[in-house]
C-alpha cells in the first residue's frame, strides 16, 4: 500500500455548500507539497436535523478517490467529530482544520513545512489578530487565562487554535477522550505531558456571516470542569 505523506482533517459540521469551495482551495494548495495526501472529511450531523453537509461531501468524495469521508450520527460535539477524524485518517502527518474559513487555510502550507524540516512532534498556530467580534474573544481569553493558571507550566499562547498538525508518532503516544470543545487543550495537555517538541506561528483569526458561533457561553463552565478533572487527575498521579 502507498505511504500516505499527509492527511487534512476538515470538521465540516453544518458547513453545507460552503464546505465545496474550501475543499476546491485546500486540495489545490496540498497537491503544491505533497503527491501522497488525502483529505478526511468529517460530516457527523445530528439526527432528525436538516444538515445537508453529508450528501454534499458524499457528492465532494465521490469525484476524488484521495478523499474521504467520515458521516455518523452525533454522539458529542467538537471533540468527538476530531478524534473521528483523526482516527480515520492514514498519512504520517495529520493536519486539523475548521472547514468554516475562519482560519486562514494557507497556513496548512507553513505548519506542514515547519514540522517537516525541523522534525518536530507538533506545529500549530496562534490568533494574534481576532475578527470573529467581542464574545468569542472573551471566551478565548477565559480559556486560556484559566489554563495559564491551572498548568502555568505550560509556554503555548493559544490552546484552541487550528491548524494544527500532529506527526503519526506523536498522535499515536496521545490519549485523547474528549467529545466536546475541550479537546484542542486536551491535545495540548498530551504535547505537555509526554514533553513533545512543538512551535507556534502567529495567523489572523476571520470572522464568518454566514451562520451564527457553535461555541455558547456555557462553554467555559465545561472548560473549567474538563480542566479542573486534569488538574486533579495529575495531583493523584503525584502522591
Amino acid at each position: 500500500m502507498k505511504t500516505i505523506e499527509l492527511s487534512v482533517v476538515v470538521l465540516c459540521y453544518r458547513s453545507e455548500e460552503h464546505i465545496i469551495p474550501f475543499v476546491d482551495k485546500l486540495i489545490a494548495l496540498i497537491e503544491n507539497l505533497t503527491k501522497d495526501w488525502q483529505i478526511v472529511l468529517v460530516g457527523n450531523y445530528i439526527e432528525g436535523s436538516n444538515d445537508r453537509t453529508k450528501e454534499i461531501i458524499k457528492e465532494i468524495a465521490r469525484g476524488n478517490k484521495k478523499i474521504k469521508t467520515v458521516i455518523e450520527p452525533k454522539q458529542g460535539m467538537m471533540g468527538w467529530d476530531m478524534r473521528k477524524g483523526l482516527a480515520a485518517a492514514d498519512g504520517e502527518f495529520l493536519c486539523v482544520i475548521d472547514g468554516d474559513g475562519q482560519f486562514p487555510i494557507e497556513s496548512i502550507e507553513q505548519c506542514y513545512r515547519i514540522i517537516s524540516e525541523k522534525k518536530l512532534d507538533m506545529v500549530k498556530t496562534y490568533r494574534s489578530k481576532r475578527f470573529d467580534g467581542f464574545y468569542r474573544i472573551l471566551i478565548s481569553k477565559i480559556y486560556n487565562i484559566l489554563f495559564k493558571l491551572l498548568f502555568p507550566d505550560t509556554k503555548f499562547k493559544d490552546a484552541n487554535s487550528k491548524p494544527k498538525i500532529l506527526s503519526r508518532n506523536a498522535y499515536n503516544q496521545m490519549i485523547l477522550t474528549a467529545n466536546d470543545w475541550f479537546i484542542d487543550a486536551e491535545i495540548m495537555l498530551n504535547v505537555r505531558r509526554l514533553k513533545l517538541k512543538y512551535e507556534e506561528f502567529p495567523i489572523h483569526f476571520f470572522n464568518i456571516t454566514e451562520r451564527s458561533s457553535f461555541v455558547k457561553f456555557g462553554a467555559i463552565f465545561e472548560f473549567i470542569r474538563n480542566l479542573l478533572i486534569h488538574r486533579i487527575k495529575e495531583f493523584k498521579l503525584l502522591k
